[in-house]
């Protein structure tokens, strides 16, 4: 066998299964147009300015270079400055911060750093992929926390006992969360911070989404007690600054938690240009309360696309989160016995709006499908009119 028995557990990511989907749609050239809302990678553009900042230090030498931890220093010294306006945490820049090419970065890399091969680890279920794929590339033993509708897509941490709780090496979080758009609260980080503490386990929340709250505060697991011991927490620059492309991420995190994740990412690969690095100092300087200027763009995507489906229909609560909208499968016996994933199929294959299956993101999610609104409004309302046309 030429490769490992990990890959078998990998399996082949609801993204990748997905995107062939659309090639074969593509292909058929009698089709209408995609309208492609199965990732989050949005049409907004981020500030000028920012994109500036690259372009001009691009012609830089330097940036031509590799990019050492040293390197990484006014990066990091941002991100401490941002950390206290934002959170009003003061972090050490050289020992709590560390640059990562994307978030999923330090998701994969952080369980390789903390666990053995057999240890247990908490995942909620739904979850962002990567969160799972993490886990099993180090070898966790994985045991799922379930997330549903009537507890309002929040964990009961009471369900994990005390026996449990004392062999768990590491919980992983992610609120704002992905796929469900529940922006969560900040009680639950701090309970969950509090059993980190109480039990010695890693807590690690991934944290994209932190300025895309359109209800309520997003919570953070730097407010919460603890954190410096036992926590680490995930950010991004790809949603807020509406720059996925460039991978540009941190974490944040207790010093030993960020000593081992710089550890295992030593011999995995390098730093981000620091031409790129430019733009996100920019972005976490002179651009910090810019992400929460979408706030009305995506209220009114969510809003439009939501009157269009519950005319036709279906069945949609109002998500607490920019970016997504997380849709039960009609209630018809037929649909139901197809599952959501060859249901995603066949509207696409009908109405040429590609869509997230929800078991993609664990088995919580079966029966439920994730609209990303990352096109403009008129198109993402035109995809709606034609789910409902493609649905019985």
């Amino acid at each position: 066998m030429l490769t490992s028995r990990r890959l078998e557990a990998l399996g082949n990511g609801v993204f990748a299964r997905t995107d062939q989907a659309k090639q074969a749609y593509r292909e058929n050239t009698g089709a209408p147009p995609l309208i492609d809302l199965s990732l989050g990678s949005t049409d907004l553009q981020p500030p000028v300015e920012i994109l500036q900042a690259m372009a001009a230090a691009v012609e830089e030498p330097s940036s031509s270079a590799y990019c050492l931890e040293a390197g990484t220093a006014p990066f990091n010294r941002a991100v401490a400055a941002w950390c206290q306006r934002r959170f009003g945490v003061d972090v050490d820049p050289r020992r709590q911060v560390q640059l990562l090419v994307g978030s999923q970065e330090g998701t994969a890399h952080l369980p390789l750093a903390v666990l053995d091969p057999g240890d247990r680890a908490l995942l909620l279920d739904p979850s962002y992929p990567s969160h799972r794929g993490g886990l099993v590339l180090a070898g966790a033993s994985i045991c799922s926390l379930p997330l549903s509708r009537e507890r309002d897509w929040l964990p009961d941490l009471d369900a994990i006992g005390p026996d449990l709780w004392d062999q768990l090496k590491l919980f992983v979080l992610g609120y704002p969360h992905n796929p469900t758009a529940r922006v969560g609260d900040q009680e639950l980080l701090d309970q969950a911070m509090a059993r980190g503490c109480r039990h010695q386990l890693v807590i690690a929340n991934d944290n994209p989404y932190v300025d895309l709250a359109l209800e309520g505060e997003a919570p953070s697991l730097l407010r919460s007690p603890g954190w410096s011991d036992w926590g680490i927490e995930f950010f991004s620059l790809s949603k807020g600054w509406c720059l996925g492309g460039f991978r540009l991420a941190f974490a944040i995190g207790a010093e030993p938690l960020i000593t081992a994740l710089r550890q295992v990412k030593g011999v995995v690969d390098f730093n981000q240009s620091l031409a790129l690095q430019q733009g996100a100092i920019q972005a976490l300087t002179r651009w910090a309360d810019w992400p929460r200027s979408l706030h009305g763009v995506y209220r009114e995507r969510r809003d439009r696309v939501l009157s269009v489906l519950r005319s036709g229909g279906w069945s949609c609560s109002t998500p607490e989160m920019a970016m997504y909208l997380w849709l039960p499968l009609p209630a018809d016996d037929e649909i139901q016995t197809l599952g959501d994933e060859t249901y995603a199929r066949h509207l696409l294959q009908r109405s040429g709006v590609a869509l997230t299956p929800g078991s993609g993101f664990g088995t919580g999610g079966q029966g439920w499908l994730r609209m990303a609104l990352v096109r403009p409004t008129d198109e993402l309302e035109q995809a709606a009119r034609r789910l409902v046309a493609a649905c019985p």
